[in-house]
C-alpha cells in the first residue's frame, strides 16, 4: 500500500504532469518533441531554483515574500557592476554573498524577537524593490561578453538538434544538491522535524534558532542564484523584474506535493511542480488562440486543488492528550514519526521511532 505521504507527489507526477503532456501531445503537433520538453526547463530555469530554496522554507513551516524581489536586486547589482567594469565572476560571488546575509539578517530578526515570518519577509521585499527603485527605474542593459557568452552557450546535446542552457544546467545541479541536502544531512533532517512539529523539535534540543537563519540564508543564495540566471537570460537588470515570482515559487512548491504546514515534501516534487507550470504555459502557447492571462486562471485552480487534496490526505497533525500529557508527532524524511511526551514545559519522555535520532533524544 502507498504511503500517505507519497500521495501529493504521487498526484503531482502521475495525475498532472503526465496526463497534461499526454493531452499536449494528442492534440498538438510536435508537443513532445525534445527542444520542447528541455525549453520547460530552460525558460524555468531560476524559477526553479528560486523553488527549490522555497521549498526548505515551506518545509520548515514557514514563508518567504521576499524572493522575487532579492532577484530583482540581484539583476540590478549585477548590471551595475558590470557596467562599471567589474569581473564577471566577481561580481557574482558578490551578489550570492549578499543574498546569503541578507537571509541570515531576516532569520535572526525572526528568531530573536519572535516575529512572523510573513511580516519579516514582506518588509525585506518592500526594502529590496525599493533599492532597485534608488539604483536605477529604467533597464541596464548587460553587455559583458562573459555573461553574453554564457547566455548563448548551449550544452548537453541530447540528439535530434536538442540541448539544454548553461542556467537549465545550473537548475538542475542545484536540485541534485538539494534532494542530497534534504534528506542525507542533518540540516535536512531537522528542517523536516521543525515542520513536523517545532515544539518536539526544540524537545529533542534541536537548534531551531541556528536552522532559522540557515534555512532563509539557503534560500537568499537561491534567490540570488536565480537572479543571476536571470541575468543569463535576459542580459539586463531591471526593477520590475521578478515581479510576483515569489507566488510561482509557492505554486510550484504546494503543485509539487509539499504541504503549507510543513514537515511533508520533496524537493523532486517541486521540480515536477515547475514542470507542470511550463507545461500549462506551452499548451496554451500552442493553442495560439488563448490569452496569455489564462496561465494564472489555471495555476490558480490547481493550487486550490492541490491545497484541497492537501487537507483531505493530510488532515490535522496527531497530537492528543492523556492524563494530562501531551504526546507530539514530528516527521521525518524517512517517513517514520517522532514522538515526544512532556506535561506543561517539562518533557517526561522521548520516543524516537527512528534510530538516527535516538542519541540525540537520549541526551
Amino acid at each position: 500500500m502507498m504511503s500517505r505521504r507519497l500521495l501529493p507527489l504521487t498526484i503531482t507526477d502521475r495525475c498532472c504532469s503526465s496526463r497534461m503532456a499526454a493531452f499536449g501531445a494528442i492534440r498538438y503537433d510536435g508537443f513532445l518533441s525534445p527542444q520542447v520538453f528541455l525549453n520547460l526547463l530552460i525558460d524555468n530555469a531560476f524559477l526553479c531554483i528560486v523553488a527549490v530554496g522555497m521549498t526548505f522554507v515551506i518545509l520548515s513551516g514557514g514563508i518567504d515574500l521576499s524572493v522575487g524581489a532579492v532577484i530583482a536586486l540581484t539583476t540590478m547589482i549585477s548590471a551595475t557592476l558590470l557596467d562599471a567594469g567589474w569581473n564577471p565572476y566577481a561580481a557574482m560571488a558578490l551578489v550570492l554573498l549578499l543574498g546569503a546575509a541578507f537571509g541570515a539578517l531576516q532569520g535572526f530578526l525572526i528568531q530573536r524577537f519572535k516575529l512572523a515570518p510573513f511580516i519579516v519577509t514582506l518588509a525585506g521585499m518592500f526594502l529590496a524593490r525599493g533599492c532597485c527603485y534608488l539604483i536605477s527605474t529604467e533597464s541596464i542593459p548587460i553587455n559583458d561578453a562573459t555573461y553574453a557568452a554564457i547566455a548563448q552557450a548551449r550544452a548537453f546535446p541530447v540528439g535530434f538538434g536538442a540541448s539544454l542552457t548553461i542556467g537549465a544546467l545550473i537548475a538542475l545541479a542545484v536540485v541534485g544538491v538539494a534532494m542530497r541536502i534534504a534528506h542525507s544531512t542533518e540540516f535536512g533532517r531537522t528542517v523536516y522535524a521543525i515542520g513536523g512539529g517545532e515544539s518536539s523539535a526544540r524537545l529533542m534540543g534541536l537548534a531551531g534558532g541556528l536552522h532559522q537563519d540557515r534555512r532563509l540564508s539557503t534560500e537568499r543564495r537561491c534567490a540570488a542564484l536565480g537572479g543571476i540566471v536571470m541575468t543569463f537570460y535576459m542580459l539586463s537588470g531591471y526593477s520590475l523584474h521578478a515581479v510576483g515570482l515569489e507566488l510561482d515559487a509557492i505554486a510550484a512548491v504546494v503543485i509539487g506535493g509539499t504541504l503549507l504546514a510543513g514537515g511533508v515534501g520533496y524537493v523532486a516534487g517541486t521540480l515536477f511542480g515547475v514542470l507542470i507550470l511550463g507545461i500549462i504555459q506551452t499548451l496554451i502557447a500552442f493553442d495560439g488562440t488563448l490569452s496569455s492571462w489564462w496561465t494564472k486562471i489555471v495555476v490558480g485552480a490547481l493550487l486550490l486543488l492541490f491545497c484541497l487534496l492537501q487537507r483531505l490526505f493530510e488532515g490535522a497533525r496527531p497530537r492528543r492528550r492523556e492524563g494530562g500529557m501531551t504526546r507530539s508527532f514530528g516527521r521525518l524524511p524517512d517517513g517514520q514519526e517522532v514522538e515526544v511526551v512532556h506535561a506543561g514545559l517539562r518533557q517526561t519522555d522521548c520516543r524516537p521511532r527512528s534510530s538516527r535520532w535516538a542519541a540525540r533524544c537520549a541526551a
